[in-house]
């Protein structure tokens, strides 16, 4: 699946982000990327079954506990968890959906086809959350140079 720049920032304007795989522990990717997009400006609704607060803020325990405002998910759960959340995103009927790259699965891509959805994935959502900083900007850099940006 071919991912194109219109996909990405299609994505990004999302008002109300999902974040299914929020971690409690704050050494975890799953913590350090909800905290990162929430002080980025995102309206993220965290999303772990495990805990019924991050920070203060109320976390929902399924995709479906998720109020009807929420307009796109990002996945970054372990794989054996994403394509469940994946078919949860679609039948809540939430078409802007980014599968944080690792956490995507072989069935994940055919999943979405079954639905006829198109879904970013394959790509850290970090290197196209602006603003872009650090590392991620370097490697956006880097990847722009070698012409494999989405376009």
């Amino acid at each position: 699946m071919k991912i194109l720049k219109k996909q990405i920032n299609d994505f990004f304007q999302c008002k109300n982000i999902a974040l299914a795989g929020v971690s409690r522990n704050k050494k975890k990717f799953g913590y350090i990327s909800y905290k990162s997009l929430v002080e980025k400006g995102y309206n993220i609704y965290p999303v772990n079954p495990n805990t019924q607060e991050i920070d203060g803020r109320k976390c929902y325990q399924d995709i479906s506990d998720l109020p009807p405002e929420v307009d796109g998910v990002i996945i970054m759960t372990p794989k054996q968890h994403t394509d469940k959340i994946l078919r949860q995103a679609f039948g809540k009927g939430i078409k802007n959906i980014w599968v944080q790259q690792m956490s995507e699965t072989k069935e994940t891509i055919q999943i979405a086809e079954e639905f006829q959805h198109d879904i970013i994935t394959g790509k850290c959502i970090f290197m196209f959350a602006e603003p872009v900083s650090g590392v991620h900007k370097f490697h956006r850099t880097l990847v722009k140079i070698f012409g494999g940006l989405p376009k």
